[in-house]
């Protein structure tokens, strides 16, 4: 773990905490919440649970943005700093 990852955790840590009670439901935040934790302690790029994670949360942050709950923008930048919770090669 880099601390340019933990400090991409603490990004989401704080997003989800300011936002995540009035802008996401119980089960969004869990899924967002689980991607974080698993991006950050993954090693390997290859860890399917990892990319799995990676592609469960970009799953909730499309369908927030396709609801007109999140901007896209606001989207945008949770997806990032969610890759960058994770080894280099799974952000793309």
């Amino acid at each position: 773990m880099t601390s340019e990852r933990s400090q991409a955790y603490g990004r989401v840590a704080r997003t989800l905490t300011e936002l995540g009670p009035t802008k996401l439901l119980p089960a969004e935040q869990e899924s967002l919440r689980e991607a974080a934790d698993t991006l950050l302690f993954t090693e390997d790029a290859q860890d399917d649970a990892a990319v799995d994670a990676l592609r469960n949360a970009r799953a909730v942050l499309d369908h927030l943005v396709d609801a007109d709950r999140w901007t896209e923008e606001r989207a945008g930048r949770l997806a990032d700093d969610l890759a960058a919770c994770g080894p280099l090669a799974l952000i793309g």
